[in-house]
């Protein structure tokens, strides 16, 4: 079980408890008779009705991710320098966090390029997640020198349409071919402010539980793998619609299972 799910299962637990105990025993201390009738009903109701356990811990998940999104939004969705594209006034951000060396990255790259091409209210933050080694890291570095330079897509472009394996050589191609100064990219390819950036992303990859790339935040969801383009446009539709639905209706009373 991974830690979003025992996280749920204890909170679906704690609720049903919550439901049981305080109708019956109020804010009184509970007894031994009490405490084993609790349990027994507890029982009693999760193995009658097993299905509500899995759609509760999913709800519950989804429920804790969007309240961790929420506390970290700017932080999720400002951009470093350059390093975004589509509408400056956007009603949604996809934020991708992705891997140079990562073969799925270069495969959502033409997903996220059809979103962009296809939805002039949508805007796109990229997160240089180099999770996969020293060779990930100094493209991500040199990544971040093009975003500083304006050059930011012109260099995604330029490492996805080459073929092989990263090193010095592709390097030094893709720099050329996105135009960018090559004397302000050995520079940067040393600078501290540039590390401090990639671990600042990788800290925020790992509070959010990403385990790998691409990961993609939509709204009050995360997407991870490489989903498709058909599944990332409904992350999107999904997101924009939240923002337009009216809050839901509180619920009048404590639910009391019987």
């Amino acid at each position: 079980m991974n830690r979003w799910a025992a996280v749920a299962l204890a909170l679906v637990v704690g609720a049903v408890l919550g439901a049981v105990l305080w109708p019956m025993v109020g804010p009184r201390p509970v007894s031994e008779p009490d405490r084993a009738r609790i349990e027994a009903i507890v029982r009693e109701t999760l193995l009658a009705y097993p299905e509500l356990v899995p759609e509760a811990i999913n709800r519950l998940q989804q429920r804790e991710v969007a309240k961790l999104l929420a506390s970290n939004r700017a932080a999720i969705e400002t951009p470093f320098a350059g390093a975004w594209a589509g509408a400056r006034d956007a009603d949604v951000t996809l934020v991708e966090f992705f891997d140079f060396q990562c073969p799925y990255c270069r495969q959502g790259r033409t997903d996220v390029a059809r979103l962009l091409a296809e939805d002039d209210r949508l805007r796109v933050v990229w997160r240089d997640f180099p999770v996969l080694g020293p060779v990930s890291e100094r493209f991500a570095l040199a990544s971040l020198s093009a975003a500083r330079q304006g050059r930011y897509r012109a260099f995604l472009d330029a490492v996805f349409a080459g073929s092989g394996r990263l090193d010095e050589t592709r390097l030094i191609a893709a720099v050329r071919a996105a135009g960018l100064d090559e004397r302000q990219v050995a520079q940067d390819l040393k600078s501290p402010e540039l590390r401090r950036e990639l671990e600042s992303n990788l800290a925020l990859g790992r509070a959010l539980g990403l385990t790998g790339t691409p990961s993609y935040v939509v709204g009050d969801r995360i997407v991870s793998g490489a989903v498709g383009y058909e599944a990332l446009r409904r992350a999107v539709a999904d997101a924009r619609a939240r923002r337009t639905a009216p809050p839901a209706r509180p619920t009048a009373s404590r639910p009391v299972l019987r």
